[in-house]
C-alpha cells in the first residue's frame, strides 16, 4: 500500500494540481458559482408545482380555484433556467478575463454577443416574428456557451494587448468612454470572428451550430454521464484527488456543471411536462445520496467515531469537534484533522464507501424503488434532507439514511483497526 501511495504521489498529484489550478478550468468552475441561486430557485418552483401529494394538489386547487396557481412558480423556473447559457457564458468570460489581470465586464459582454451571433433564431411558419430558442439559452447550449466563453475571451485578450487596435482617447474624455472605445476593435473583431465561423458552417449546410454539436458530441456524452460505469469513475476521481490534499470537487466541477447541470434541467424539464424522468445520474445524485457528509460521505466516519471508537482520543477530539460542520456537508475538518489527507489506513475506506453508496443509490432508482432526482438542493443540505428534497419523496430521504448507516458500519473495523494502532503507537512511546 505504502509504495503505491508514493508513486502515485509522484507520478499523479503533480499532474492533478496542474489540472486543478489552469486557468480556463478555474474560469468555468468560478462562472458556474453565479448561476447556483437561480438553479436552486428555480428547481425548487418546480417542486412546488409538481410535489406529488395528492392532498396537497387538491388543497392548492380548491384554494385557487384551479391549476392557475401554478403560473406563478413557472414563472419563476422560466427566468432561472431558460437563461442559463447567457449568463454562464458572461461570468466564465468575465473570470478568464480577470485572470490575465483584464476587464470582465467588457470580456463577458463581448462573448454574450459573440454567443448570440452564432445563435440560430427560430421563426414562426408565417415568418412574421422570430427569436432566440429558449432551447439553446438554457442548460442545452451550455457547451456551446463554455467553448465561445473560453475562445471569445481568449481572442479578445489577445486582440487588446496589440497597441495597433486600441484607439486611445484624448485627455479630459471620461474614463469610462475611453474603455469602450479602448475595447472597440478587438470586441468588434472578436464578433466578426464568430460570425463568420456561422457563416462558414451555413455554407456547410449546418443551419444550427448548436442543433448540430449536440446531436453529434453532447447527446452521447450526457448519454454516457447517466450510467453507473462513469458515476463510479467520477467518484472515484475525487476522492483520489481529495487524498492527496487537492479540491476534487473544484478540479471536477467543470464536468459536473457542464455534465450533470443539463441532466438535472432535463429531469426538471420532463417533470413540468409530466413525462417519465430521463436521468438517474445528476448533481444532487451525488450531493444526496454518495457525499453524506463531504466527500468520502465523512459524516458516517465521524459518528462511527463517536460511536464505536473508545481510545482513540485524537479521533474522538477531531470528530467531536467535527460534528456540527459535518451536519451540513462541510468536511475540512475531517479531511486534515484525522488527518484522511495521506492517511493510509483510511485511504481504503475512504475511496471504498462512496462507491459502494453510488452503486445502492443507483440500482435503488434504476429499479424505481426510488424517484429519480428532480430539485437541485443547495450542496449545505442536511444529509436525509437532502435525499427527500432532491427527489420530492420521503423514499429519496430514506435511501439516504440506509446510505448512511452502511456508510458508519463499513468505516467502523477501519476504525477498530486504526484504534489498534494508535494504542501500540502510544505502549511504543512510553
Amino acid at each position: 500500500m505504502k509504495k503505491i501511495i508514493d508513486l502515485l504521489d509522484r507520478k499523479f498529484v503533480p499532474i492533478a494540481s496542474k489540472i486543478g489550478s489552469q486557468r480556463h478550468l478555474v474560469a468555468v468552475r468560478d462562472g458556474f458559482v453565479v448561476i447556483m441561486p437561480l438553479m436552486i430557485v428555480g428547481s425548487l418552483a418546480v417542486l412546488i408545482n409538481n410535489l406529488p401529494i395528492d392532498a396537497y394538489q387538491n388543497l392548492m386547487n380548491s384554494i385557487f380555484g384551479g391549476d392557475g396557481w401554478k403560473n406563478f412558480a413557472s414563472y419563476i423556473s422560466q427566468g432561472a433556467f431558460n437563461v442559463m447559457s447567457l449568463i454562464v457564458v458572461y461570468t466564465v468570460s468575465a473570470a478568464l478575463a480577470k485572470s490575465y489581470s483584464k476587464d470582465g465586464i467588457t470580456a463577458g459582454a463581448i462573448s454574450l454577443a459573440s454567443l448570440v451571433t452564432i445563435m440560430a433564431s427560430f421563426s414562426t411558419e408565417d415568418g412574421s416574428t422570430s427569436g432566440l430558442p429558449f432551447a439553446w439559452m438554457g442548460a442545452q447550449g451550455l457547451f456551446i456557451a463554455i467553448f465561445v466563453a473560453l475562445i471569445g475571451t481568449e481572442i479578445f485578450i489577445r486582440l487588446s494587448n496589440n497597441k495597433k487596435l486600441i484607439i486611445t482617447m484624448p485627455d479630459g474624455v471620461p474614463p469610462a468612454v475611453a474603455k469602450s472605445f479602448s475595447s472597440l476593435m478587438p470586441g468588434m473583431l472578436t464578433i466578426i470572428f464568430f460570425a463568420l465561423i456561422r457563416v462558414l458552417f451555413n455554407v456547410a449546410g449546418v443551419e444550427s451550430i448548436h442543433q448540430s454539436f449536440y446531436d453529434l458530441l453532447q447527446a452521447p456524452i450526457v448519454k454516457m454521464a447517466n450510467t453507473l460505469p462513469t458515476a463510479l469513475l467520477i467518484v472515484f476521481l475525487n476522492h483520489l484527488f481529495w487524498f492527496f490534499g487537492l479540491n476534487g470537487g473544484s478540479i471536477l466541477e467543470p464536468i459536473m456543471q457542464s455534465v450533470y447541470l443539463p441532466a438535472i434541467d432535463q429531469n426538471i424539464a420532463a417533470l413540468e411536462k409530466g413525462l417519465d424522468i430521463p436521468n438517474i445520474v445528476t448533481k444532487p445524485f451525488f450531493d444526496s445520496f454518495v457525499y453524506l457528509g463531504g466527500t468520502g460521505a465523512t459524516l458516517a466516519l465521524v459518528v462511527s467515531v463517536l460511536l464505536f471508537t473508545r481510545k482513540n482520543k485524537p479521533y474522538k477530539v477531531v470528530s467531536e469537534l467535527s460534528l456540527a460542520p459535518s451536519l451540513f456537508n462541510i468536511n475540512e475538518p475531517v479531511m486534515f484533522g484525522f488527518p484522511i489527507v495521506l492517511n493510509p489506513l483510511l485511504f481504503i475506506p475512504f475511496l471504498l464507501v462512496p462507491m459502494i453508496l453510488t452503486v445502492i443509490s443507483y440500482v435503488a432508482i434504476s429499479t424505481g424503488l426510488v424517484p429519480k432526482t428532480i430539485v437541485l438542493v443547495p450542496w449545505t443540505t442536511p444529509p436525509v434532507i437532502g435525499g427527500f428534497l432532491a427527489t420530492g419523496s420521503w423514499r429519496g430521504g430514506a435511501l439516504a439514511l440506509v446510505n448512511f448507516v452502511i456508510a458508519v458500519v463499513l468505516y467502523m473495523p477501519f476504525l477498530k483497526a486504526a484504534e489498534k494502532q494508535f494504542l501500540q503507537t502510544s505502549e511504543g512511546e512510553k
